[in-house]
């Protein structure tokens, strides 16, 4: 069965609406495309047992899609940064197929991806080259999302953003919140060296810029749940069974030449390996 997504009440959603329409990302049709990450056809699934302890704010939903067989928007994989020093991607910078995620260290179904399905990809696709992961910050459930994004940022200048990335998303890591004291163990359980420096980058105008550019390109897309998904420009909506993935990267890979990636593009500074 499909799986859903987390999107935040109507209230957290109204709160947004206003920083959103600020935005306008420089691809063309962005209406139209926008509509197609939302997922313009809908479809009806039962609520995964796994996350089972969503709150009110994260309520699953059951207005996205995610078809393998929905087109592909040029426009859309130029979102795709590339940046062989970005410590927020993993995989080759010159990787074939590009899968960007937009997704909020509260969201159950986020987490979900992260335990279950993630790992699986870096293994198959990641390692060989033929994917690169590209993260970006959507913090919508409120302040502890905020910092949760700010600290993850924080870790990756010191390296160590997919292992705070991995300990953030741990099975019942969410219930405890996101607090200063609360970062702070996590950086520690992530491997990040100085601590002060951590506190000092999370709580800095960087931080909070980076976390902005990401929430800002997120919203201009007219993404409204996480997590969310581009694959080499294909919307792909909710933590959707690991074959949704498998297939629309190895049909990007195909489209792009086959599997594994050439030249002397890096890996991604912030890399688990």
């Amino acid at each position: 069965m499909p799986k859903k997504s987390d999107r935040p009440s109507k209230s957290s959603k109204s709160s947004k609406t206003s920083k959103s329409s600020k935005k306008n990302i420089a691809i063309g049709a962005g209406v139209a495309l926008a509509a197609l990450l939302l997922g313009a056809a809908s479809y009806s699934a039962t609520r995964p047992d796994e996350p089972s302890s969503l709150t009110a704010k994260e309520e699953p939903a059951a207005d996205v899609s995610a078809d393998p067989q929905a087109g592909v928007y040029p426009e859309l994989a130029e979102l795709a940064r590339r940046d062989a020093e970005d410590p927020l991607a993993q995989g080759r910078a010159d990787a074939p197929v590009v899968l960007i995620e937009y997704a909020d260290f509260k969201c159950g179904y986020c987490g979900k991806f992260a335990r279950d399905t993630e790992p699986g990809l870096v293994k198959k696709y990641v390692d060989d080259g033929t994917l690169r992961i590209e993260w970006r910050n959507f913090p919508i459930f409120g302040a502890d999302s905020d910092s949760a994004a700010r600290g993850a940022w924080a870790a990756g200048e010191q390296g160590r953003f997919w292992q705070f990335h991995a300990a953030a998303y741990a099975e019942g890591s969410k219930e405890k919140g996101f607090g200063g004291d609360r970062l702070k163990e996590l950086a520690k359980e992530a491997g990040v060296k100085d601590i002060g420096r951590f506190s000092d980058d999370a709580g800095s105008a960087a931080a909070k810029s980076a976390v902005k550019k990401d929430q800002d390109e997120a919203y201009g897309l007219g993404a409204t749940s996480t997590p969310s998904f581009l694959v080499n420009g294909r919307p792909i909506s909710g933590a959707q069974p690991d074959e949704v993935f498998d297939q629309a990267i190895e049909q990007a890979a195909a489209a792009a030449g086959g599997k594994g990636a050439s030249g002397k593009g890096a890996s991604g500074k912030g890399g688990k390996k």
